[in-house]
């Protein structure tokens, strides 16, 4: 069985900082990577931030590059998305994802969880 289960979202100003969680329940399943998308109001599901567990690598988008950090706690089994100076436009769902291969593309991750709302306002 697989969970995923994202945490920390809410509200915060413009320049602000937020970091959301996912801790993983992984017991059927060892992904190579784990990612973080989001999806804004009427947009399409986009990729944020990687992590390799293969070649302990990062990955980023470049809109966010700078400004927002991946990072895991293998004990806890949790990746963490750690956000600052953020602008209206990261308003978004933000997801979490497990997959066998890094990609930027959605339809390549396996499990997802059921996300998180971030709302940054001007």
């Amino acid at each position: 069985q697989v969970q995923l289960v994202e945490s920390g979202g809410g509200l915060v100003q413009a320049g602000g900082s937020l970091r959301v969680s996912c801790a993983a329940s992984l017991r059927t399943f060892s992904p190579s990577v784990m990612g973080w998308f989001r999806q804004g109001p009427g947009k399409e599901r986009e990729f944020v931030a990687a992590f390799s567990w293969r070649s302990l690598s990062t990955d980023y988008a470049a809109s966010v590059k700078g400004r927002f950090t991946i990072s895991r706690d293998n004990a806890k089994n949790t990746v963490y998305l750690q956000m600052s100076s953020l602008k209206p436009e990261d308003t978004a769902v933000y997801y979490c994802a497990a997959g066998r291969s890094h990609s930027d593309y959605p339809v390549m991750y396996d499990y997802w969880g059921q996300g998180t709302q971030v709302t940054v306002s001007s």
